[in-house]
């Protein structure tokens, strides 16, 4: 079965599925309804995940890019979800997706009177983690302090004065959050799996769902065995759960503006106790600024926008460490993603547990919650939790599409791993539309590329993608 997604592959899987039953139906094309598809599918089991909008459309694309070691859930006590969020970061670095996920190593800068040796015994007890999850030191070595020539040297652009060193430590990083849920979904689509997105959800009544067609406007009946609801923040318009959305905001800016390498920056938030901000150095230059935690009420939006309060904070909390303060007119782009909590009662948003739960009622399965670096357990759990098959979860030890050697030019390997070679000789505007399910220039720009994250960027790339894509198109009428 190809791997290929394309508008014509899903003219006729929509076809296939209307009116029709299939074993299970997934709703929600992010991370973890692409995670939910590749597993049933590996498992044999005949599935139809229908989104929306596009691949990676809600939260996915808006994270910070870490799968890290749930460093932060030990400081809370939460043993067993860090020892978790460890494992599953081990198994994406090492078996699943190492052609997406790069070591990135990390410094918490030591200014004034900082309390390094209670930080540094957390750092050493997420290393224990680390070991005991079985991922190598070669790939995530332990932590250590560094003096302060050696701080410099890392990352120039920090304050010299009163910098007493720094603890440096290492964790994963994804070349892009929107890349893995392509891989993820064009994998499942290897194993039969039909990815169907422009196909809404308009209701769902136990096991049969009334969608319609985002191309042709036409609606269309799937009944299927089992449901799985992985729709993230909309999650509660198909079942009785009850979500605190959270936003996460982030800035782009240049790598050359704040004197950065490729050492990423975790900085302490003035006044705060175990909460940081992080200063994100990309591959492509561009540094990612975050994050807030912030509740939303209210209606959710398709695109959240970050507001001035969120700019103000970030700016402030980066400035802190660094030599010189950062503007707002160095602020390139901004994006924010809002986080899918289960509302367990009480207390700031911050204070939620990102463990993932699985809720099922009336044949539909809802997974919410958890975190980007564990979406393959949850995935595991929600089609276990379906009940209609026996055989275990495969992903653990299944390879992603691209994940093998890679050959082409070095930008090109980083996002696509073994299939950079075939990118090269096409484009990445025509791969995306024939390849990797892309329907029109928004697509491209915004979720296969990541061009779009700074509007200038988009703006100038954009009459040139809307014309090849629809040349594209065209071709697979």
């Amino acid at each position: 079965m190809s791997t290929s997604l394309n508008a014509a592959r899903r003219r006729r899987e929509l076809a296939e599925v209307a009116d029709g039953t299939v074993d299970l139906l997934v709703v929600g094309g992010g991370v973890t309804g692409a995670g939910v598809a590749l597993d049933a599918a590996s498992r044999g089991l005949d599935v139809c995940l229908v989104e929306a909008r596009d691949l990676a459309f809600g939260t996915s694309r808006w994270s910070s890019k870490l799968v890290h070691g749930g460093l932060r859930y030990l400081a809370q006590g939460e043993i067993g979800l860090a020892f978790e969020s460890a494992v599953e970061r081990g198994v994406l670095m090492t078996r699943t997706a190492p052609h997406l996920v790069r070591t990135l190593p990390q410094l918490i800068p030591l200014h004034g009177k900082a309390n390094d040796p209670v930080v540094m015994a957390g750092l050493r007890a997420g290393d224990v983690l680390r070991r005991l999850a079985g991922t190598p030191s070669r790939v995530l070595p332990g932590p250590r302090h560094v003096p302060a020539v050696e701080a410099l040297a890392l990352a120039p652009g920090l304050r010299g004065k009163d910098l007493r060193g720094g603890l440096l430590s290492f964790d994963g990083q994804l070349v892009d959050d929107a890349r893995l849920v392509v891989a993820l979904a064009r994998t499942a689509a290897g194993f039969g799996a039909r990815i169907i997105t422009r196909a809404e959800v308009t209701g769902l009544h136990g096991r049969t769902a009334r969608i319609v067609d985002g191309q042709t406007g036409e609606s269309l009946v799937v009944r299927a065995k089992a449901v799985v609801n992985a729709a993230g923040v909309w999650a509660g318009r198909l079942a009785d759960v009850k979500l605190r959305p959270s936003r996460g905001s982030h800035l782009v800016l240049s790598a050359d503006t704040l004197g950065l390498g490729r050492t990423a920056l975790t900085v302490p938030v003035p006044g705060q106790r175990n909460r940081y901000a992080l200063v994100l150095p990309q591959q492509d230059g561009r540094v990612y600024v975050g994050l807030t935690d912030e509740p939303v009420d209210g209606p959710i939006p398709d695109v959240p926008t970050v507001p001035p309060s969120d700019v103000d904070f970030l700016l402030d909390v980066a400035s802190s460490v660094l030599e010189r303060k950062l503007t707002h007119d160095e602020v390139l782009g901004s994006f924010a993603g809002l986080r899918p909590l289960l509302d367990t009662g009480a207390g700031p948003s911050a204070d939620l547990s990102r463990r993932h739960a699985v809720l099922t009622e009336g044949g539909v399965t809802t997974v919410v919650g958890g975190k980007l670096t564990t979406y393959r357990r949850m995935a595991a759990d929600a089609v276990d939790a379906t009940g209609l098959t026996t055989v275990k979860s495969r992903t653990k030890s299944l390879p992603l599409i691209g994940s093998g050697p890679a050959h082409g030019p070095a930008e090109l390997v980083a996002r696509y791993g073994g299939e950079a070679h075939q990118v090269a000789e096409i484009g990445e505007f025509a791969w995306a539309v024939r390849h990797e399910g892309a329907l029109d220039a928004d697509d491209v720009l915004d979720r296969r590329t990541r061009i779009g994250l700074v509007p200038a960027d988009r703006a100038e790339r954009e009459a040139e993608a809307r014309q090849r894509i629809a040349e594209e198109l065209a071709a697979l009428a």
